[in-house]
């Protein structure tokens, strides 16, 4: 496929298009299947204490350059699972599993760290440490350093944030449970914080944003539309969650302004996540907490122990609550709090909240895992274990949510990390949830109706080789759909660089714009559905 070409502004460049039909849609049983994997997130004895509750991150990418998304899954007392893609051409969906490391894994990211066309693995431990996996395209991966990084991170992103072409990394440490893991060391060793690495010369430079964080939840992505990445740290327990807007100084380096947008938050913030959930153009920010959905008797007498504390951070005048935000642009460009008008104010006990067009409708649904286990907190409860349903929402085509128990996807496991991919390449979002002393789960999308584009952005000759931090959009007949190439949202989970548009049955498909992390727009004509576009950027201006 040859599909046109334009520069609509900005530099001028050139690009390859290589369009792959997808595989042909699987089963049409209008849910998903679920399917366990050959990973399970242990506790060296199983009982979970203190911050092992937290659980352990997932990432997904094709590692091997098959054109297949790999898994990988982090774990605790055992090693972390590699899961290599070896699903057939509209074949089964199928793993080769491979043990990796030594556990004690929070975050996951697998981006091209070094820019050699393999993706490698960053990841976090209990203790701060930060992990370098190169990968060096024969299936194997090198430990090596990442120069100059040297403070502890619990959560961790990757985004250009001074666009000079390479990646720079975004941590945020955890500082309750590093300083339960690591002692006085922790507090001797000059603490964690929200620290900015922008690279030069082969180094990673620190620039210390705060001296202090319970990051749970982080994300890069630019919030005030001026084309530069900025920082929200979701942060646990009663501090509030922090936002940094990049300016540029003269020389075009960030110049970091710390503001407060937001006239409520969430209490103890786990997982992030945005998205165009009305199709408008405008970000929607979500954010999950503790907040029971169920309301009877009995499942508040489980929730006993922690309901006093929520009755005192929901005091009066408090702008942080002990409930989920979904945060959404008011007319005057500041921000407001709908969740609980629209419908995603309760879900549980919640950890990783993703949108993502599960129906291909055209409209990101919603999707929250949650449950809680821990000997002390939970210790009237058989196993230690609040066991709640995971919640389905499926937007309703104006940016309100109604749930979808039918869609199967109400699994009682305790998940912590979660992704949304298309594992089989059929056209629809698959669903991996990293559980806690339970199987992980793969979740086959085989609900009926609709089509997809798939996006997959190259450029090479510079270091941020899956153009992290670009914006697509797809302009159809039913609206306008918008993607942002990113490194990890949710709850410790690292994405694929690979864009997935649902297109509701009927759209006419009118053109596919591009912007780039450096700011040079493009526009194609000609994109035809149920196909993945690979996009691979000219290194040379025209």
């Amino acid at each position: 496929m040859a599909p046109l070409l334009v520069v609509q502004a900005g530099d001028t460049v050139a690009v390859t298009v290589t369009a792959t039909a997808l595989n042909p849609h699987g089963p049409c049983t209008d849910r998903f299947v679920a399917h366990e994997l050959e990973h399970t997130t242990r506790t060296a004895d199983g009982v979970v204490r203190m911050y092992e509750a937290n659980g352990s991150g997932l990432a997904v990418a094709d590692l091997d350059n098959d054109g297949r998304l790999d898994l990988v899954l982090g774990n605790h007392a055992g090693p972390n699972t590699l899961l290599w893609n070896e699903t057939p051409p509209g074949g089964l969906l199928r793993f080769r599993k491979e043990e990796h490391g030594s556990g004690r894994t929070r975050a996951i990211t697998a981006v091209d760290v070094d820019g050699d066309g393999w993706r490698d693995l960053v990841l976090t431990l209990n203790t701060g440490v930060i992990n370098y996996w190169r990968n060096t395209g024969d299936g194997n991966f090198v430990w090596e350093v990442l120069q100059g990084v040297a403070y502890p991170a619990y959560s961790l992103t990757w985004e250009d944030v001074d666009l000079d072409g390479d990646l720079d990394l975004v941590t945020a440490s955890y500082d309750a449970g590093i300083l339960t893991d690591v002692g006085n060391n922790y507090l001797l060793g000059g603490g964690g914080g929200v620290v900015v690495y922008e690279r030069k010369d082969g180094l990673f430079l620190p620039t210390k944003l705060d001296k202090e964080a319970q990051g749970l939840g982080l994300l890069a992505a630019d919030l005030d539309g001026d084309g530069r990445p900025d920082i929200w740290v979701g942060n646990d327990f009663h501090m509030p969650d922090r936002l940094w807007l990049n300016h540029a100084a003269d020389d075009g380096q960030p110049v970091w302004a710390a503001v407060q947008p937001f006239a409520q938050m969430s209490n103890s913030t786990m997982g992030v996540d945005w998205g165009d959930i009305t199709n408008s153009g405008s970000l929607a920010l979500f954010t999950t907490d503790m907040n029971p959905y169920d309301i009877s008797v009995q499942n508040l007498a489980a929730w006993l122990p922690v309901m006093a504390t929520l009755e005192e951070t929901n005091a009066p005048g408090d702008p942080q609550r002990t409930a989920n935000m979904l945060q959404m642009r008011d007319p005057k460009g500041g921000w407001r709090n709908e969740a609980a008008r629209r419908g995603v104010e309760a879900t549980g006990w919640s950890w990783a909240g993703r949108f993502g067009d599960l129906d291909n409708d055209g409209w990101l649904d919603l999707y929250v895992v949650n449950g809680m286990m821990e000997e002390r907190m939970f210790g009237h409860l058989p196993n230690h274990e609040l066991v709640e349903e995971n919640q389905a929402f499926r937007n309703d085509g104006g940016g309100r949510f109604t749930p979808m128990p039918q869609w199967g996807l109400n699994s009682t496991l305790s998940g912590r990390s979660m992704v949304m991919a298309d594992l089989d390449l059929d056209g629809d979002l698959d669903i991996v949830v990293n559980n806690l002393r339970g199987p992980a789960m793969l979740y086959e999308n085989q609900l009926c109706g609709g089509e997809s584009v798939q996006v997959e952005l190259q450029w090479p000759g510079v270091q941020n080789r899956d153009a992290i931090g670009a914006q697509v959009a797809l302009h159809t007949s039913a609206g306008v759909f918008r993607r942002d190439v990113r490194a990890a949202s949710g709850y410790l989970t690292g994405d694929a660089a690979q864009l997935h548009f649902g297109v509701p049955a009927g759209a006419t498909i009118e053109r596919l714009e591009i912007r780039w992390p450096d700011g040079a727009d493009a526009l194609m004509e000609g994109v035809r559905s149920d196909s993945l576009l690979t996009i691979i950027r000219c290194p040379c201006n025209l």
